[in-house]
């Protein structure tokens, strides 16, 4: 079984998503003997941003290795089981360095095409778990609710390809004092020790 491990956070050991992502693999791992694991930093190795070569339309504006690094991004995905992503909040929504990375896993005829009765999914079958992080409180009952575009974002595009129930553990509120960072750490890492092995 493969899990392939994504981190987004710029924030390197201070990062909140990092540390739960992290305790996420380990607590899989420790469930699964033969949990083969892989892991892309997309902060240290960022992808380049969309160009119109990825997708095959107008000039070749990106370069060989570039899509090469593309390329290999979905076939890293396409072969996972299980993919861990640790996604913090950053102004609302997901880092650049993840969006970019999501640009090269949704490809049309490899993870969803479009069909007569509207487009359909091909990359079903993997579980998929989110370790968001969140500086604010922006949960379904906060004021600040719709301001929230990291989880609800992950679901739409995950169930578009045909993951509809990713699992997404938060760490809210970490900006809130060290009482509120720790709080939320903890919770956090609660549910991941508590997520079913593989």
């Amino acid at each position: 079984m493969k899990l392939l491990h994504l981190d987004a956070s710029i924030l390197g050991d201070h990062s909140v998503s990092r540390t739960v992502s992290a305790a996420v693999v380990a607590q899989l791992k420790d469930g699964t003997h033969d949990l083969e694991i892989s892991y892309r930093d997309l902060a240290d190795a960022p992808p380049a941003h969309l160009s119109a070569a990825h997708i095959g339309q107008g000039e070749p504006d990106a370069t060989p290795s570039d899509l090469e690094t593309g390329q290999a991004m979905l076939d890293e995905f396409l072969a996972a089981d299980i993919v861990v992503i640790g996604a913090p909040m950053y102004n609302f929504t997901i880092p650049t360095q993840l969006k970019a990375w999501l640009d090269r896993i949704l490809v049309a005829g490899k993870t969803f095409r479009y069909t007569e009765s509207g487009p359909e999914g091909l990359a079903g079958g993997k579980r998929v778990i989110v370790a968001v992080s969140r500086g604010g409180h922006y949960g379904p009952e906060s004021p600040a609710s719709a301001f929230e575009h990291v989880e609800t974002y992950l679901r739409t595009v995950f169930a578009f390809i045909g993951i509809p129930d990713p699992e997404i553990i938060v760490a809210e509120g970490v900006m809130v004092g060290p009482d509120g960072r720790q709080q939320a750490i903890s919770t956090a890492l609660d549910q991941a020790a508590h997520l079913q092995a593989a």
